[in-house]
């Protein structure tokens, strides 16, 4: 099976010795995306809102690099500082996979995110 990284100027450079999505047998594997710019690579937004919308931006940059997008997510990761911000991501989140074909979802509370972000997601979606 041939393996392809992902990498776009779209979203964020990769902070670390990983690629932003490896692609493989059709399916789409990203790494989890912190709400970083992709031009300064400064942390955006002081909420868990802010930051989620954009999270998912850098998230559809990555998946629209891949050949994909988000109505072919089948499931996400959503990593939270706070457990208490899952509604203002929620609200968010619903706005970007709105529709008949929702993703399977796991959301947790983490001790700690890269760069003091409160919200960080990964997607696995096909082609």
């Amino acid at each position: 099976m041939d393996r392809e990284i992902i990498k776009t100027d779209k979203a964020p450079a990769a902070i670390g010795p990983y690629a932003q999505a490896n692609k493989a047998g059709g399916l789409i594997f990203t790494s989890g995306q912190i709400p970083l710019d992709p031009q300064s690579g400064e942390l955006v937004g002081a909420d868990a809102a802010t930051q989620a919308e954009q999270v998912l931006r850098n998230l559809e940059a990555v998946l629209e690099a891949a050949g994909s997008g988000p109505d072919r997510v089948l499931k996400t990761t959503v990593f939270l500082a706070d457990i208490a911000d899952f509604a203002a991501v929620n609200e968010v989140y619903a706005r970007h996979f709105a529709g008949a074909a929702l993703p399977s979802r796991s959301a947790v509370q983490v001790a700690a995110l890269p760069k003091g972000a409160l919200v960080e997601i990964e997607v696995i979606a096909y082609e």
